[in-house]
This record gives C-alpha cells, structure tokens and sequence, in this order.
C-alpha cells in the first residue's frame, strides 16, 4: 500500500487503483508550500472533523478532483450547501462497504466546529479493511478506551496518529494507544504545523524505539510503501 504525506494531517492512500485522500489542508500550511495540489487526484476524501486545519481544502479539492467525499452527516450537509453533489454521510459506529474495501467510523475524543461556525458533528476516526491491508486512521483524538475495542475490529498492518501533542495525543499517549490498539508500525501526524504543535524528532523516535513500536515520519510530499 502508498502512503504520501501532504503534512500535518492531510495523507493519501492507495488501494485497489482508487486514491483516498484524508483531511485536506494543503494550501493553508507553510510546511507543504512545495505540494504541487493542482496535481493532486483523488477516488475519494475523507474527513475526521470539521476544523479548519482538516477541510480547508476540501471544497476546492473535491471539486477538483471529483472525489467522492466522506464524513459525518454534519459536514456532508455543509459540504452540500457548499455546491458538492457526491456525497456519503457516516457517522460513529457504523461501517460501509466501498469498492475498495470496508470502512468503520470509530470514537475520536475532540471537538469539531465548521469554519463558518456552525457545528461540526462528532469526530471520528476510521478503519479500512481491505485485500491489501488494514489501518486505522484515528484522526485528532485524546488517548481513550474505545481504542481497546479497534482489535476485535481486525488486525491492522499499520495506524495514522497525531503525536503533536497540545491539541491531541502526544507521543506518550500515541505509544499507549498502539498498545491498545495492537500495532507495531505507527505513523506520525498534527505536528511541527504551527508552535503548540512542535515537537523534537529525534527524542520522540527514541521514545517509541525504547517502547518497540516504529515509528514512521515520512517527508512532506514523499511516498512510502505501508
């Protein structure tokens, strides 16, 4: 499976040809002014929450792009007053199969307001179950229980976690939830963005070393293989 990185937390993912793109903020971040988003494609979008920092792009990419765009019945209802017409609203707890493979909306401890101020619905997170892999995507959470209940979901090759801190889990709290969720290979997102979100590499790989869970910081706009 490709992974590429955007920054903070906006990542694509590729599966079975179709290109999935999470939580658009690309134009808006300093960190990804070399993202080329004009080249960006996209099957599909999903979005955990309505904060600026995670849809800033969403209309413009969608529409760009096509996409199908994925989310609670909050944003979606937004998004559609917005002039988007491929809609599918979701909400925690239930699941749906796509063509790519199946996706469960899970708990994500936050908050979620839209950017003209209305409400942005409950956050989540997601987990795909697919032919080529399984993730979780937990989007920006706390570290919560609900997490224990993600292995009798399936058994995941690799999870998408904020390690910023400040607004979210920092690596501490990430490392508890890769034990809860029973999974070794973690991918750090929502850090280095703005200053309450900063964070030292170099110690936090030490710390998720130390506690033998791997850690991946990709470059933004480089690809890996997940």
């Amino acid at each position: 499976m490709r992974y590429t990185n955007y920054g903070h937390s906006c990542f694509a993912v590729e599966i079975k040809g179709k290109r999935i793109l999470f939580d658009p903020f690309i134009t808006h971040n300093e960190l990804a002014s070399k993202v080329d988003v004009q080249a960006i494609k996209a099957d599909y979008i999903f979005v955990s929450h309505g904060h600026e920092d995670h849809v800033a792009d969403l209309i413009s990419l969608a529409k760009q792009t096509g996409a199908m765009v994925v989310s609670n019945f909050e944003i979606i209802t937004w998004a559609g007053k917005q002039g988007l017409t491929k809609l599918h609203p979701m909400n925690t707890g239930g699941k749906w199969k796509f063509d790519f493979g199946t996706v469960k909306c899970v708990v994500a401890q936050h908050s979620s307001g839209l950017p003209d101020g209305t409400y942005g619905g409950n956050p989540m997170g997601f987990v795909f179950v697919t032919d080529e892999g399984n993730f979780y995507y937990s989007g920006d959470t706390a570290l919560t229980m609900d997490m224990e209940l993600i292995p009798g979901i399936t058994e995941l090759d690799f999870a998408v976690l904020p390690i910023g801190d400040n607004f979210t889990m920092g690596p501490e709290d990430a490392i508890a939830a890769a034990e809860m969720i029973e999974c070794e290979k973690i991918i750090g997102i929502h850090y280095d963005t703005f200053g309450y979100i900063k964070i030292d590499k170099r110690e936090v790989m030490q710390l998720f070393d130390e506690a033998g869970v791997e850690l991946l910081l990709p470059e933004i706009g480089s690809t890996i293989e997940v």
